[in-house]
């Protein structure tokens, strides 16, 4: 970044105003490194030159061309900013270096740009160190992809695969972009992509990812994506868009430099006023620019972007999309956490797990009912009823009844299918209340006016999800369930996942209800898929989504989005946010510290020009290397064997 300290974009960007598509790798690529080290080279041979004997046109000459080196790294900048008023801490640092000048002081001068143009240097190296984590998700898709093309295999770029083709992926090998299994089965690694350390079983019909690797099995893949907008590409994009918002200590950091700017303006020229009216002029005057100095905020303004950088990419490594500063900073503060049932909790995997039958009907035809209706439905249960039934009837005129269920003929005659209560339980209500009681949902089958059978859904906990909940307890959080089935199966889920605050039949409007009351209390984090959930997301403090490496909307919808389907991954990354924003408040504070320490230093002369400079900067490598601490993260460890008890069967509940 060729912007001074404080002011820079939290991006690099060129002179256009786009974003740079990569930073320097090593120290010796930052420009201002280099401009420093040749302003160091003169200063050096300035000081050499003093001792040596040389003349004063000499050595002046030396500091002169130090001073310039130096000061090209933030000069310029600061001067395009005053054009369209705009003041910031360059502004502090180019009065404060003229001013030396016009004191006589050029090696003063010329030490403050070098030193300055180091912390500069340092900054986009850190700031570039950390982004090339994320960026380096991309050199995961292979240089070639193996496609096969009129039954001949044909080696082509990633860039050059077109949706439809027919990828084929040998053992060892990464996947070139998004796609389905056609044919093969295998273990995929996904570590680089989830955090998840274990390999995922994939067979036909599963979705794979870019940057997979292949495992023992050859798999033909139908590609879905192009590489321009596969899973890898699209994150890489939306976290380096949502990059430049801003957090909450971000925002700290610039309202208090702004005012601070002018303000110290104000206070150096009273010093060196009053002092002059007082005292020896050059004397207060030279107070009042060291004062400028010493109130730049410099390790304020960079201390907080260099930590979210840093923190957002160490997300991505342990399987979390965290969307931005603003993202970051909230998730810190979280205290309290709403999860979704379905998809959540839940493996998102419904089976039909018992059938209840009225005298005189079949096990069979109440199926063949709920399947014909179904088959018209988008509704989550639906695929557990028609995996249930391979072959059905087909319904004529099936309509949906929002919150209740279908409605449909067939052969002529009416039929529903639809949860208890719009459809009355019958002789079935006992047969229903133990569905419920074993954490399964219900919902009853009516032909012709009457109520034939009853079908039980269930979906069942995933296996680390009391561990999650005990974590997230352990840690501080409130806890909390919501999800739209009924009383009755969310009490028994929630029970088994060691939840005690359950909130049931709610629809997506009534879930914004209670995270806005949750809200009130304390910062809170909606946890949920990102589509039936999305009011509720954009209602808390954070929108969590899970499973974002394949949901489009989960991504677009929600703040941050674990990439896995490991719910662990939730508390893990919670810990993580909660100690980067630990970090940028040990470094704003260190720097307001710093600034209340040295302006009174300044004033009465106790510190010169110098040795304020010197401490600015070394407080500026200090901040910026506990910044990069946030970048480190554990992976998330290897599952532990599943820790959930079954849940009875409805027949079991109902024998009691």
């Amino acid at each position: 970044m060729s912007t001074a300290c404080g002011c820079a974009d939290e991006e690099p960007r060129n002179d256009e105003g786009e974003l740079e598509e990569r930073g320097p790798e090593r120290l010796w690529e930052v420009s201002e490194l280099r401009f420093a080290a040749l302003a160091g080279l003169f200063l050096i041979a300035g000081l050499i030159a003093d001792r040596s004997g040389a003349s004063e046109g000499v050595v002046t000459g030396l500091n002169a061309v130090a001073l310039a080196l130096g000061a090209w790294t933030f000069v310029p900048s600061t001067l395009r900013r005053l054009v369209k008023a705009k003041i910031g801490v360059g502004t502090l640092m180019t009065i404060a270096a003229v001013g030396a000048v016009i004191l006589g002081e050029v090696a003063e001068a010329a030490m403050l740009a070098f030193l300055y143009s180091i912390s500069e240097g340092l900054e986009e190296y850190a700031v570039a160190r950390t982004r090339r984590g994320l960026r380096a998700l991309l050199s995961l898709v292979p240089a070639e992809a193996t496609v096969l093309r009129a039954g001949t295999q044909v080696t082509v770029a990633p860039a050059d695969l077109a949706i439809g083709d027919l990828l084929l992926v040998r053992p060892g090998e990464r996947v070139a972009t998004d796609g389905v299994i056609r044919t093969g089965r295998t273990a995929l690694d996904v570590s680089a992509l989830t955090g998840e350390s274990v390999p995922v079983e994939a067979g036909p019909g599963d979705t794979v990812y870019a940057g997979s690797i292949n495992g023992t099995g050859v798999l033909e893949v139908a590609v879905t994506t192009t590489a321009e907008d596969n899973s890898l590409a699209r994150i890489v994009s939306i976290v380096e868009a949502e990059q430049s918002r801003k957090g909450d200590a971000q925002r700290l950091a610039d309202r208090i430099a702004k005012p601070l700017v002018p303000g110290i303006m104000v206070l150096a020229a009273l010093i060196a006023v009053a002092g002059s009216l007082l005292g020896d002029p050059a004397t207060w005057i030279e107070r009042a620019l060291v004062v400028l100095v010493a109130a730049s905020p410099c390790a304020l303004a960079i201390s907080v972007p260099v930590t979210v950088v840093a923190a957002i990419g160490a997300a991505s490594r342990i399987g979390a999309l965290v969307k931005g500063g603003a993202a970051l900073e909230a998730l810190g503060r979280v205290r309290a956490v709403a999860l979704d049932k379905t998809g959540t909790l839940t493996r998102n995997e419904p089976a039909v797990v018992e059938v209840a039958t009225v005298t005189g009907r079949t096990r069979e035809g109440v199926l063949d009912i709920a399947a014909a209706l179904e088959a018209r439905s988008e509704h989550p249960l639906a695929r557990a009823i028609l995996a249930a039934v391979p072959e059905h009837r087909d319904a004529d005129g099936v309509q949906a009844v929002t919150g209740a269920g279908l409605t449909g003929t067939i052969d002529g005659m009416p039929v529903r299918l639809g949860r208890p209560g719009w459809i009355p339980t019958g002789e079935l209500a006992g047969a229903v209340a133990g569905m419920q009681e074993a954490g399964a949902t219900a919902v009853l089958v009516e032909c012709d006016g009457t109520v034939v059978g009853a079908v039980a859904v269930r979906d069942d906990l995933r296996p680390e999800a009391a561990e999650v909940v005990a974590r997230l307890r352990a840690g501080g959080y409130q806890v909390a369930m919501l999800t739209g089935d009924n009383e009755r199966t969310a009490t028994a889920l929630a029970t088994q996942a060691g939840i005690t605050e359950v909130h049931a039949e709610l629809r997506p409007e009534d879930k914004s209800t209670i995270v806005h009351r949750l809200r009130a209390e304390r910062p809170t984090a909606m946890v949920g898929d990102g589509v039936n959930d999305a009011p509720a997301l954009a209602t808390a403090d954070v929108g969590i989504a899970m499973g974002a490496m394949g949901s489009d909307v989960a991504i677009e919808t929600a703040d941050v989005a674990l990439m896995g389907e490991d719910l662990r991954h939730l508390p893990h990354t919670l810990t993580h946010a909660r100690r980067a924003r630990a970090i940028m408040l040990q470094n704003v504070g260190l720097s307001l510290a710093l600034i209340t320490i040295l302006i009174p230093l300044a004033a009465l002369g106790v510190l010169g020009l110098t040795a304020v400079v010197l401490v600015h900067e070394i407080a500026e490598i200090l901040v910026i290397g506990n910044g990069v601490r946030a970048g480190r993260a554990r992976p998330l460890p290897p599952a532990p064997p599943a820790q959930v008890a079954p849940a009875r069967t409805p027949a079991e509940a109902g024998a009691r």
